[in-house]
Order: C-alpha cells, then structure tokens, then sequence
C-alpha cells in the first residue's frame, strides 16, 4: 500500500491551528482519543520551522516518540539529531521521496504554510481535523490563502467533549481514504471511567 501524507491537526471551530503566539493550551483533552492507537499509524513526521521552535520552546528536542521527524528550514542550519532531522531541501521532493518508501503513513504535522505548500504541489493525501468545541478569534489558520482545493468525506466521529473529528480524502488522490482508529469504544470507555471511580471511592 502507498504511503500516505495525511495532515492531522486539531482546529478551532473558527478555523485556528494555533493561538497567535502558537500556543494550544485551548485543545480540549477527550479521553476517547487513543494517542497511542493514533502514533502507531506513522513511522515519519514533517513539519516546518515555526512548528518545531514552538515544541522546542516547550522544553521538548522536537522529537516524538517512534516517529522519525523531518523539519524544513530556509534559516535553521542542518543538522541530524536524535529522532530528529533538519533539512533545507526542497520540501516536495523530500516528501515525494518518503512517500516512495515501504512503511507506515507520514504524519503532516504542522503548520499552515507547510500545508499550503505540499497540497499545491498535489502531495497530500488525506486533511483529518479534530474540531475544538471552541472559538479563538484569531491565531495561525488551517490554511493559508491559496488555490481551492475539494474533499471528500470519508468518517466522522463525534466525542463526548463535544470534538468532532473529520477525515477527509483530497480530491484526486490514489491512496486509501482515511478511517478514524484511534478513538475508543464507548464501552471500553465507560468501563475505564467505572473502573477509575471505584479505586477513588473512599472504603
């Protein structure tokens, strides 16, 4: 199967990636989600500068655990870390070489301009979005202005927490349309919560 680039992000209704100093502390934490159900559906992560200082900021190296990350820079020098490496190729033909790769898909995973870029260049595979029961005002957009693009919807869930997840297939693309995995079941749900009240439960 081919390797898919798949833009996987949480957004604002409003339509805001990021608040406008880059900060998220405004995504809604569902215990649904299955981030490790989730992770497990890559081996690589590219993603632009601005992304990368953002999560460095936060005391992290950039690195995400069992995920090989690419970062593309015009202003950073290149550099190769653990899990982590910096490159100022040209970002079509980096992706275009790791989409020829046996492996898992390739997680999209930021920012806007990076999206733009990769979708204009017909690379993009897949736009999943986890929409935050919240309104920003203003911040880093989705998606920076540009040519249209059309979807098509391929799940939908929707999350106690009022999130609602949208996977959508690009236009034009050969890959397999994207299904949502990584969110569990209610009752696998419902009994962890049950489970977690009785240990709290004073005896």
């Amino acid at each position: 199967m081919t390797k898919r680039l798949r833009y996987q992000v949480a957004v604002s209704l409003d339509g805001f990636i990021a608040d406008p100093n880059g900060g998220y502390d405004w995504i809604v934490a569902d215990p649904a989600v299955d981030f490790g159900a989730l992770f497990k559906e890559f081996d690589t992560a590219v993603m632009g500068r601005k992304t990368y200082e953002v999560a460095k900021a936060e005391g992290g190296t950039g690195a995400i655990p069992g995920l090989d990350v690419v970062v593309f820079s015009r202003t950073l020098p290149p550099k190769r870390s653990r899990g982590v490496r910096v490159v100022g190729d040209d970002p079509r033909e980096v992706v275009a070489d790791l989409k020829a790769k046996s492996g898992r898909d390739i997680w999209l995973f930021g920012g806007g301009e990076l999206f733009r870029y990769l979708l204009d260049a017909g690379l993009v595979d897949t736009v999943e979005v986890a929409v935050m029961p919240i309104l920003l005002g203003q911040g880093v957009p989705l998606l920076p202005a540009g040519a249209r693009a059309s979807l098509v919807l391929s799940d939908l869930k929707r999350l106690p927490s009022g999130i609602v997840v949208l996977a959508y297939s690009v236009s034009g693309s050969r890959a397999a349309p994207p299904k949502i995995r990584f969110i569990k079941s209610a009752k696998s749900h419902q009994g962890k919560s049950t489970r977690s009240k009785a240990r709290k439960k004073p005896r």
